[in-house]
């Protein structure tokens, strides 16, 4: 049994999409948590591609192998990292829909030693909040609607507008 699905409807065609999610450079804007995906291994992705990836967690750099477990394009992949003893396996199915693409992700963790199975139910929670959304991004990234680019510009925006009030506040007072 999973430990956390997702599933969404895309509004490009299937190869467009299977391509995109394997691109390493597209890997912060569908996991923005994600600071650095590398391919370890040569050759094009398939079973037993090795990837080292960086995640960038409350301040700190945590770097893990990604392994491609199974491989069949256009189609499927799973991957499976491993980090001090959570195993955190990705399955991810592609099918081609009347509307465009329909991507399922299936979660499934796992978890060594007595403290880490003490903590999985906290672990599915916090790595659901980290990734769970990934095939949303997925979505926005290829139908044009960039939540981070959206986010970044509001972010943006508020700054400017704290900054002519604290100008405005230091005018006043001279």
């Amino acid at each position: 049994m999973a430990d956390f699905r997702s599933s969404v409807m895309i509004n490009k065609p299937l190869d467009e999409v299977f391509e995109y999610m394997l691109n390493v450079d597209n890997i912060h804007e569908i996991m923005p948590i994600v600071a650095k995906r590398e391919q370890e291994t040569e050759g094009q992705i398939g079973k037993g591609t090795r990837f080292l990836e960086t995640r960038s967690i409350r301040g700190k750099n945590i770097t893990s192998t990604i392994e491609v477990l199974a491989f069949e394009q256009n189609r499927t992949f799973t991957t499976k990292s491993d980090s001090s003893g959570l195993i955190v396996e990705y399955k991810y199915d592609f099918h081609e829909i009347e509307e465009g693409t329909q991507v399922e992700l299936e979660a499934n963790l796992q978890t060594t030693g007595l403290r880490m199975k003490l903590t999985k139910p906290l672990l599915v929670k916090m790595i659901k909040r980290e990734d769970g959304n990934q095939l949303t991004n997925l979505k926005d990234m290829l139908e044009g609607n960039n939540p981070l680019a959206s986010a970044e510009s509001e972010l943006e925006k508020t700054q400017v507008e704290e900054q002519r009030g604290q100008t405005e506040q230091h005018e006043k007072k001279e």
